[in-house]
C-alpha cells in the first residue's frame, strides 16, 4: 500500500473563520500531524489561486489525499474535489473540515482554535482510511417531464422544447394555466394577465416538440436520472379530443349547474363545462358529479346536440407509461382557506371574500362581467383590504406569501378604476415592495386616495354600534401610527390570505422523494447556490412549489430549471454517485429488510447462485445509509463513510 502523503490547508475565508480561530495556528498544529506532508493558511482557498495552490502541491509533494479546512461541505466540497481531480487525484481521497459553521459561527476565543485544531485532526484521521471510487458515467434520455401547467410550467417547458427536445407536460386540471388563468391584471404593470399568458398558452398547446397531458396525474416514478420511468393516468374526459371542435354547443345545451371552482365558489357552470374561454386544450370535460347521466342514466343533451360525435360515456381512464431523462416540479401553490381565522367572519359574511375571489369579481368574464358588486347586486361604496391573512402569524403561517401587498395595491386601484368616490382602506402590517418597480407602484397608489392604516386587524363584525354601522361590516383594527383601536365601517373585505403548499405537496414529495421544509414547500438543495435542483439527481423544483413568489421570479425560476435540464441534455451522460452502498455477499442473509426499507428501491433480494443475497442498484443509491443501519447482519456499508472512517474522527472528537 502507497504511503500517506497529505496536503492540509486552513482558509481564513476573510474574517468569517479568521476573526474568530487563528488559523495559522492551526496550520502549524497540523503540520506536526502523522502522514501530512504540507499544511498552509490562505485567505480564500476557494478563489482561483487557492485551488491551484491545491493543484500545485499535489504535483510538487505527491500529495495523495488533501483536506482543507474552511466552510460547510455543502457549499464547497464539489470545489475543491474538482480541484484535486484537475491535478489527477481521485475526488474521494479528498475530505473538508467544517471550521466556519462548526466553529468559528459558534465558538469564541482559545475555543474556536482548539475546536479548530480537533475537526482538523478529525479530518486528517478520516481521509487516511479513504479509498479512490470509480466513478461511472450513464446516457441521459433527452426526454424531460414537467408536472404543472402553471406559468412556471409553461415557461419550462416552452424553454426545452424550444430547443427541440421533447417535453411531457402533465396538468392534473382540465386546462393549463395555473392561478395566473384566474388573475384580472399584473402588478405593477396593469398587464392584463390573459394578454401575456393565452399566448404562451396556445404556444404549448401547438408546440411540435410537446406532449400535452391535461385532466392527468403521475402516479408512479421510479428511475434515476437519466433514465426515469413515469406512469400518467390520463383521466376520462367523456369527450374524445380528437373529434372536439371546441364549438361550445355541448355547455351551451347542458341544462345541469353547479359551482365553478375557477370562479371559486362565485359563479355557475354546467356538468360539461370549459374551464374558462382561454382553455388550452379547447375540449371540455364532464363531472361525473354532477352529470344526470352518471347519477340516473338520463339526459344524455351534450351527446344529442354534439355533431363532431365527440362525447363518449363510454370512455375510461388511460395509464401511459413514459422514459424521460429529468423531471421538472411547478405543481405551484394553494390559497389559505380564511375560515379558521374566525374573527374575520369569512363564510359567516356575504361580502367577505379572498383576494383570489375579488380576481374573479374584477375580471370581465368573471361571474360579475368585470362588474365590483356585493351579494345583493349593488355596488360597495366602502371596501376594507386585510393583509397578512394567515401569514407572518404564529397560529398559521409565520413566513411572509410575499405577494399580497402588491395585489393588494393592485386591487385598491381596480377599485378606484370603476368606483372613483369609493373609500378604499389598506390595512396592514408592513408594506413590503420589495421588486423592481413595485415601490414606484405603491408611491403611485398612495396618490390615489387610497387611506392607508397600519396595524393589525382585530376582528371583523357586523355588531352595529353607530347608526353609520348598521347593515354595514365593521372592521375592528388598531391604527399603530395613531394609537388606538378604531372602527372602520365598510360594505365589503377582501381577505389577502397566505400562500400555502398545495394539499397534495406530502404525496407529491413521496412519489418524487424530494424533502419538504418546515413549511411544506418543497426544499431545494441549496437556497442560495442550488435553487432549483433537489437532494434527487435529475429533479428539480420551479415556482410556488418552492415558496412564495410573484410571476417573474416564478418565470425566472422555470429559466434557471429549463437551463439545469437542457445543460444535462446537452452534455448526453452524466456521472453517477460514487460513494454508494456495497453488500457483503457472506454477511447477507437475504433478508429484504433494506429492500423493504429504501425509498429509492436500490436494494434488491435475488437468487445468487442458489443463496438469497442483496443486490445494489448503483444507479438508484443516493448513499443515504438507512440500509446499512437497518441491516441486522451488518452487511451492508457505505463507500466513502466505512465504519473506520468514522469511528477513526469520532475517536479524535472523544479524546479532545
Amino acid at each position: 500500500m502507497a504511503e500517506v502523503r497529505i496536503g492540509v490547508y486552513v482558509c481564513h475565508c476573510g474574517t468569517n473563520i479568521a476573526g474568530t480561530v487563528d488559523v495559522e495556528e492551526v496550520a502549524r498544529y497540523a503540520k506536526q500531524l502523522p502522514s501530512v506532508v504540507i499544511a498552509r493558511d490562505y485567505m480564500f482557498m476557494c478563489s482561483d489561486p487557492g485551488q491551484a495552490l491545491i493543484k500545485s502541491d499535489i504535483k510538487e509533494f505527491s500529495l495523495n489525499r488533501v483536506v482543507v479546512a474552511s466552510c460547510s461541505p455543502r457549499m464547497h466540497e464539489p470545489t475543491f474535489q474538482r480541484a484535486c481531480q484537475d491535478a489527477g487525484l481521485n475526488p474521494y481521497l479528498y475530505e473538508q473540515a467544517n471550521i466556519r459553521e462548526q466553529c468559528s459561527w459558534v465558538h469564541e476565543g482559545d475555543e474556536a482554535t482548539q475546536k479548530a485544531k480537533a475537526l482538523v485532526e478529525a479530518a486528517i484521521r478520516r481521509v487516511s482510511h479513504h479509498e479512490p471510487l470509480e466513478i461511472k458515467e450513464i446516457p441521459v434520455n433527452p426526454n424531460t417531464l414537467i408536472i404543472g401547467g402553471g406559468i412556471a410550467g409553461i415557461q419550462a417547458a416552452l424553454d426545452i422544447a424550444d430547443s427541440e427536445h421533447r417535453v411531457y407536460l402533465v396538468e392534473r386540471e382540465p386546462s393549463i394555466g395555473g392561478h395566473m388563468s384566474q388573475f384580472d391584471k399584473t402588478f405593477p404593470t396593469l398587464d392584463c394577465a390573459a394578454c401575456i399568458l393565452t399566448p404562451k398558452m396556445t404556444a404549448v398547446g401547438q408546440h411540435p416538440y410537446i406532449d400535452l397531458f391535461t385532466y392527468s396525474e403521475v402516479e408512479e416514478v421510479s428511475g434515476y436520472i437519466g433514465d426515469f420511468k413515469v406512469k400518467i393516468r390520463k383521466k376520462a374526459r367523456y369527450v374524445d379530443e380528437e373529434r372536439c371542435t371546441g364549438c361550445g354547443v355541448c355547455q351551451e345545451k347542458c341544462p345541469w349547474k353547479t359551482d365553478s371552482e375557477f370562479d371559486i365558489g362565485l359563479g355557475k357552470r354546467k356538468a360539461i363545462y370549459f374551464p374558462f374561454p382561454q382553455a388550452v386544450p379547447m375540449v371540455p370535460v364532464i363531472d361525473r358529479e354532477h352529470c344526470a347521466y352518471f347519477l340516473k342514466g338520463t339526459c344524455r343533451a351534450c351527446e344529442r346536440f354534439c355533431e363532431a360525435k365527440a362525447i363518449n360515456f363510454e370512455q375510461t381512464d388511460q395509464i401511459l407509461e413514459l422514459e424521460v431523462g429529468a423531471i421538472i416540479v411547478a405543481t405551484g401553490y394553494d390559497l389559505m382557506d380564511p375560515t379558521p381565522i374566525t374573527q374575520y367572519g369569512y363564510g359567516r359574511f356575504d361580502n367577505v371574500i379572498t383576494s383570489l375571489q375579488f380576481e374573479r369579481v374584477v375580471d370581465c368574464v368573471g361571474p360579475t362581467g368585470g362588474k365590483i358588486l356585493l351579494k345583493d347586486g349593488t355596488q360597495p361604496k366602502s371596501i376594507a383590504i386585510i393583509h397578512c391573512v394567515g401569514s407572518r402569524d404564529q397560529n398559521y403561517h409565520t413566513y411572509c406569501s410575499r405577494v399580497c401587498c402588491e395585489y393588494a395595491l393592485k386591487f385598491s386601484h381596480l377599485i378606484k378604476e370603476e368606483i372613483p368616490d369609493a373609500d378604499v382602506y389598506q390595512m396592514y402590517i408592513d408594506m413590503r415592495c420589495f421588486g423592481k418597480g413595485y415601490e414606484e407602484f405603491y408611491d403611485r397608489l398612495s396618490h390615489e386616495g387610497v387611506n392607508f392604516i397600519r396595524g393589525k386587524v382585530a376582528k371583523v363584525t357586523d355588531e352595529a354600534v353607530t347608526d353609520e354601522e348598521r347593515g354595514r361590516l365593521v372592521v375592528i383594527v388598531e391604527d399603530t401610527l395613531l394609537p388606538g383601536v378604531i372602527r372602520v365601517p365598510v360594505d365589503m373585505v377582501i381577505l389577502c390570505a397566505a400562500i400555502e403548499p398545495r394539499s397534495d405537496a406530502e404525496e407529491v414529495a413521496k412519489l418524487l422523494k424530494i424533502n419538504r421544509s418546515i413549511e411544506g414547500f418543497f426544499m431545494e438543495r441549496h437556497p442560495k447556490l442550488e435553487p432549483v435542483s433537489t437532494p434527487t439527481e435529475g429533479i428539480f423544483i420551479v415556482g410556488c412549489c418552492q415558496g412564495p413568489k410573484d410571476i417573474p421570479d416564478s418565470v425566472a425560476q422555470a429559466l434557471g430549471g429549463a437551463s439545469k435540464v437542457l445543460s444535462l441534455i446537452s452534455r448526453g451522460k452524466v456521472s453517477l454517485l460514487a460513494a454508494t452502498a456495497k453488500v457483503d455477499e457472506m454477511r447477507c442473509h437475504g433478508c429484504g429488510r433494506c429492500e423493504e426499507i429504501c425509498e429509492f428501491h436500490a436494494p434488491k433480494v435475488i437468487n445468487k447462485n442458489g443463496v438469497m443475497v442483496s443486490e445494489i442498484n448503483e444507479a438508484l443509491c443516493q448513499g443515504c445509509g438507512l440500509c446499512a443501519v437497518t441491516c441486522p447482519a451488518e452487511a451492508i456499508s457505505i463507500r466513502h463513510f466505512t465504519q473506520e472512517e468514522i469511528k477513526s474522527m469520532v475517536d479524535v472528537l472523544t479524546e479532545s
